[in-house]
């Protein structure tokens, strides 16, 4: 786990620390010894989580960071951020991305406090699935909508104070595996990208060629995991769309929900189960129910008559 932070009302200083943490950058300021320079980071690789609070006026520019680099702005104001036909001002509440990671970007900083979060640009084609063709890239540098913008600033939130506030939970291989992955899947979600995926709840355009794709990802999630706890949320995380879209796409192509169709795989599992168990042995109805999630013995049992037409403990019995 990489941690580092950083203090000084040194302009030079902080140029020499923001170039070394970052990129080469070149900063300037009216008035240098104005304010002060604050940065603390947490990171897990791929990922890293910044908190900045530069109390000062500063002018910046900065070579291509090589990753994608995210801002959410708390207060303060960034003005005339530029990169290659792009210019911008953002304010609080504002999330954005700063630059692609193969450009350079300029701006001017007023006094601003922000988070700065930057993940691997094969992050994005990893959890798209798009490896072995041409990396994802975003497209966009603001969010679809500003309810995603949100969505995606607690998601870091969430990154920055569970799973990486305490280093052994963050140094848990599966646990950094998981962060980077989630975040990745949120950008996605977030951004206009070139992966083969589409929300038309999101943007409004035609979905019918990216939800076969869409679907096939959920489903896919969700038969590796349903013996795990599976939210809509995860689901949805895992086939890059809004829980919205996924919804959507399972009533128009399957005719039903993403989480009643965890519960079919679930009760095909416990199915699955029974027959191969012996009561003789010590195998339970009510054991084999709660190990695929279904805590109700009362409600498993009408599930699994209304599936196989008899009662789950003929079949544990052979019946």
């Amino acid at each position: 786990m990489e941690t580092l932070t950083f203090e000084s009302d040194d302009l030079g200083a902080t140029e020499d620390f923001l170039s070394r943490a970052y990129a080469r950058m070149h900063i300037g300021s009216s008035t240098p010894d104005a304010g002060r320079a604050r940065v603390s980071r947490t990171g897990i690789a791929p990922v890293s989580v910044d908190e900045i609070d530069l109390s000062f006026e500063m002018s910046y520019s900065v070579t291509p960071l090589g990753k994608v680099c995210l801002c959410v702005m708390h207060d303060g104001t960034v003005r005339d951020h530029s990169f290659q036909g792009v210019k911008d001002d953002f304010g609080p509440g504002d999330v954005v991305m700063f630059a692609p990671p193969d450009l350079p970007y300029s701006g001017r900083i007023c006094n601003a406090r922000y988070n700065i979060t930057m993940l691997e640009p094969a992050l994005l084609s990893q959890v798209a699935g798009e490896q072995g063709g041409p990396p994802v890239r975003l497209t966009g540098h603001r969010p679809h909508t500003p309810a995603v913008a949100r969505q995606l600033g607690r998601t870091i939130a969430y990154l920055r104070d569970q799973m990486l506030a305490d280093p052994a939970v963050a140094e848990q291989p599966l646990v950094a595996s998981t962060a980077a992955q989630h975040l990745a899947a949120s950008v996605l979600s977030a951004f206009p990208n070139t992966a083969l995926t589409d929300d038309a709840g999101a943007h409004g355009r035609d979905e019918r060629d990216a939800r076969p794709v869409i679907l096939r990802r959920a489903l896919a999630y969700i038969d590796d995991h349903a013996d795990q706890p599976v939210t809509l949320s995860d689901i949805a995380a895992a086939a890059h769309v809004t829980p919205r879209a996924l919804q959507y796409a399972f009533r128009r192509h399957l005719d039903t929900t993403p989480l009643a169709h965890l519960r079919r795989v679930r009760l095909a599992q416990a199915h699955r189960d029974l027959v191969a168990g012996d009561s003789a042995d010590g195998a339970t109805v009510t054991d084999i129910a709660a190990r695929w999630g279904f805590h109700h013995p009362g409600r498993f049992a009408s599930f699994y008559r209304g599936t196989y037409r008899c009662a789950p403990h003929q079949t544990l019995n052979g019946g």
